[in-house]
């Protein structure tokens, strides 16, 4: 597998494009993703008992699998928006539909954004016009794709991902920074290849991925009503190796799901909680989470101090059985090195738990750690062979700020 300088137009078949429609003030908020030809298509939606029009509307076109264009709006989210909101959202896919001569049925629609607002269907009206030129345009010049841009919201920096692997390429785009506690997906997500993936296989095959990379992330607990992730598989490659697809699947979803945690409101960091040899994979989850869900534990990461009692405070709120005098605890972090010609990758790695008790750590080493832009917690439960990764930040001062402030 080999990661590529490019993005979703760099699939074949496939185009996409953003516009600044007037939903927000100077800045990009509408895209639409086109194959030029129907895909096999599969979603996954948030639990959150209170959904988006959106969601609803993309769960009917979907139900037969085929798909061949999504539209997305930021800016508004289209949320307890009643009859309007779901009319709305229909006619945002006949728009599109109309445009590039498909069937309205084929057109999946997605919005983000602020909940309770109604969208301004004039200004999408008028910007859904001449789009099919758009992405023809960008199909020759793919380094103008800009829709990774037009579906953020108070994000910071774009997410989006390509890579090949033997005969296929798969790429996705992905947006979100608060209100991320996916119990399914993320804010949203879209993932497109040319392989060729029955529907019921590219069903199973996300909804893998899906488990162990954007349920796997969190930045303040909270489960948006617009949670969504989808991938649109056009057939261009033929058929692949499946068990390729679904690593590759599995690397572009847990690669955008990292992008997301690390573009955190107001984070300064990463952070990731990888534990190890738990009693079962079940169990290795929930510790995970529990401890990147943690805000002592996030707070503590943002001030560089290595206050591991909040740690192990956080792994016994699960209620899940183990051993506390078994524990150990490392703290790693990555970073570059100028002064090396080819710039390679140091790794440090400073235990500061050993069996439930304090390893007497050098206290300026563990804080040189913390201080660099990705933290990696380390916790050797020594009860099991099983192990998973949850992915968050630290919070800040600027999260409160942001979130005080974001409806207006």
């Amino acid at each position: 597998m080999k990661i590529i300088d490019g993005n979703i137009t760099n699939v074949k078949g496939f185009s996409a494009v953003g516009r600044a429609v007037g939903i927000k003030k100077g800045k990009l908020d509408l895209g639409v993703i086109y194959s030029d030809r129907i895909c096999n298509a599969s979603a996954v939606y948030t639990k959150n008992s209170v959904k988006g029009a959106p969601l609803i509307v993309t769960k009917e076109h979907l139900e037969n699998g085929k798909a061949q264009a999504i539209v997305i709006n930021s800016g508004i989210a289209n949320v307890c928006t009643g009859e309007k909101g779901i009319n709305d959202a229909k006619q945002m896919c006949e728009l599109v539909a109309k445009e590039n001569n498909i069937d309205k049925e084929n057109v999946l629609v997605a919005s983000t954004g602020l909940i309770g607002a109604y969208l301004p269907m004039e200004k999408i009206k008028k910007g859904v016009i001449g789009i099919k030129k758009d992405l023809a345009d960008v199909i020759h010049n793919p380094k103008t794709c800009n829709i990774a841009e037009a579906i953020l919201t108070t994000d910071l920096v774009k997410k989006e991902i390509c890579v090949k692997e033997d005969n296929f390429t798969i790429a996705g785009i992905a947006k979100g920074s608060g209100m991320i506690h996916p119990n399914m997906a993320t804010m949203l997500a879209f993932v497109c290849t040319d392989a060729e993936i029955p529907c019921e296989k590219l069903d199973a095959m996300l909804k893998k991925a899906v488990t162990n990379s954007f349920n796997m992330i969190t930045i303040d607990m909270d489960t948006s009503t617009s949670d969504m992730c989808i991938v649109m598989a056009n057939g261009y490659a033929g058929r692949v190796n499946n068990e390729k697809f679904q690593n590759a699947l599995n690397f572009v979803c847990t690669e955008l799901a990292k992008k997301i945690a690390k573009d955190g409101e107001g984070a300064t960091k990463l952070m990731e909680v990888y534990v190890k040899n738990a009693k079962d994979e079940t169990s290795a989850k929930i510790l995970a989470k529990s401890v990147v869900c943690s805000n002592l534990v996030k707070c503590a990461v943002y001030g560089n101090d290595p206050n591991w009692g909040r740690i192990l405070c956080a792994l016994g709120n699960t209620g899940i059985k183990f051993d506390a005098e078994k524990i150990n605890v490392y703290f790693e972090s990555k970073s570059k090195d100028d002064k090396n010609v080819e710039n390679e990758t140091i790794v440090k790695n400073e235990i500061i738990v050993k069996n439930g008790v304090t390893a007497n750590f050098d206290y300026e080493k563990i804080k040189e750690i913390m201080c660099k832009e990705e933290l990696k917690i380390i916790i050797d439960m020594q009860s099991g062979n099983c192990s998973a990764t949850a992915y968050g930040c630290d919070m800040t001062e600027k999260y409160i700020e942001i979130n005080a402030h974001y409806h207006t």
